[in-house]
């Protein structure tokens, strides 16, 4: 009589990783927000042109003002991140998960770079969209401008990175609190609610601290022409990625140290 073997299952990388892309991609919640975020971002920035006069906006950089419906994405993909971690604790869908994967950690990485890899295009693609429709009404206007002008791409980039990395910033927000309305609250705090207060202070360190903030530092990515006394995009793009790797590394180690 002869008797098969079974193999153990193996827990590789790449089969974590599908299996948070299999997750993201069959949540009608997910293509809920990527499909409302590329569409208020377009029709934000197409219905301001077609209503600009050409005064009233005191000089706003024209990468800004074209893609002032970012200020939504923000938000969505803020909370896309936040579902796709402290979601699965809310629905205890995160016990099955860390018993498959026993390591948890590979779950967080996974999870961090499936959402980047779905976010960077998306806003990207929707920046290069939202450009040349929202110029097609702006002609003749002090907001004219081209793909080629200087710092428009590069603003136009900048803005999807920076949006990627608060997608990220609020997956590791939501991996750290475990509760969804929180880790929106934290997330919405820091983003609008803590720079601003800050700002009152009356201390030029403050100040200059502020401008790194992730909210503050992704206007600046996303500004073609920065201001003076704003930080350079490159120390933003820094700054950004700073906030989100320290945010998914104490998650990782909180994750590493506390039951499910």
């Amino acid at each position: 009589m002869t008797t098969t073997a079974t193999l153990p299952y193996r827990v590789t990388p790449a089969r974590v990783l599908r299996s948070e892309w299999h997750k993201l991609r069959t949540l009608r919640s997910t293509w809920i927000t990527l499909v409302a975020t590329s569409a208020l971002t377009v029709a934000m920035g197409t219905g301001l042109a077609a209503a600009y006069d050409g005064t009233g906006e005191g000089g706003m950089d024209t990468v800004v003002f074209v893609l002032l419906g970012t200020q939504f994405a923000q938000i969505n993909l803020g909370v896309l991140g936040i579902l796709a971690t402290a979601g699965e604790y809310s629905t205890g869908q995160i016990r099955a998960t860390m018993t498959a994967v026993p390591r948890r950690l590979p779950v967080l990485w996974s999870k961090a770079a499936v959402l980047a890899a779905i976010a960077f295009p998306l806003t990207l693609l929707t920046n290069l969209v939202t450009f040349p429709l929202a110029q097609s009404l702006l002609t003749g206007t002090d907001q004219a401008a081209s793909l080629g002008d200087p710092g428009v791409l590069r603003a136009l980039a900048g803005n999807a990175a920076g949006l990627t990395l608060l997608a990220v910033l609020a997956l590791g927000i939501g991996a750290l609190v475990r509760s969804v309305p929180m880790a929106i609250g934290v997330f919405i705090g820091l983003l609008m609610i803590v720079p601003e207060v800050l700002a009152m202070l009356p201390y030029d360190i403050v100040d200059e601290a502020v401008r790194y903030f992730p909210g503050k530092a992704l206007e600046t990515l996303t500004t073609a022409q920065p201001l003076p006394g704003t930080a350079s995009p490159g120390a933003a793009l820094l700054a950004m990625t700073l906030w989100t790797t320290a945010t998914l590394t104490l998650a990782a180690a909180v994750l590493r140290r506390r039951d499910v």
